[in-house]
């Protein structure tokens, strides 16, 4: 009897065995994928904010040298329409040499050129003779997907969005955020105040 028993235990798993180890994998693969992506969404999200909120303090503080004093976040109205730049879209080769005119003095090392999803940004500029104006600077961000979730043309209804709508449209203008994720709540909010 001993030696059958040694060689069953010598035997490996049997196919049920392999089976039930397969299923629990499977389980947990369903349940931690999702939050994984969402995770890595998330990130991109994060990311694509801290560029637009870098460039645009760089880009406020060159206003300020500009015209001793820049108007940031003087918006009183609702809504934001991109296509009242001079200058919608803006190179983003022009904004680096405008931030960084010369080796010895510079407002920002690299001006990010795509968001964390690989997108372009776009730059919006009302022009130096614009300095002093309602729209001066803005840069957004397609989102996940890179295209407007709202017409360029139209306007912009200043506020939050689910913070999960990856393909939403991320929109910083004149030292304020226009379009930006917040919380289930706080976009149910002001999609009420609409």
């Amino acid at each position: 009897m001993t030696g059958a028993r040694s060689r069953r235990l010598e035997g490996g798993f049997t196919l049920i065995e392999l089976l039930i180890v397969v299923a629990i994998i499977g389980i947990i693969s369903a349940l931690l994928v999702p939050n994984l992506m969402t995770g890595l969404q998330n990130a991109n999200q994060t990311r694509t904010q801290a560029d637009m909120k870098s460039v645009g303090t760089a880009w406020m503080q060159w206003l300020t040298d500009q015209v001793s004093a820049a108007a940031a976040g003087s918006s009183t109205t609702a809504t934001f329409t991109w296509t009242e730049f001079t200058y919608p879209d803006f190179a983003h080769a022009d904004l680096s040499a405008l931030l960084r005119p010369s080796n010895t003095f510079f407002y920002m090392q690299d001006v990010p050129e795509r968001d964390g999803w690989n997108n372009p940004y776009r730059y919006g500029f009302g022009g130096a003779d614009q300095l002093l104006g309602t729209q001066v600077i803005g840069i957004w961000s397609g989102g996940r997907d890179g295209s407007a979730s709202a017409q360029p043309e139209s306007s912009y209804e200043i506020g939050a969005f689910a913070g999960t709508e990856f393909d939403q449209d991320l929109v910083w203008a004149d030292g304020y955020w226009v379009r930006w994720p917040g919380s289930a709540a706080e976009a149910k909010a002001d999609e009420g105040d609409n």
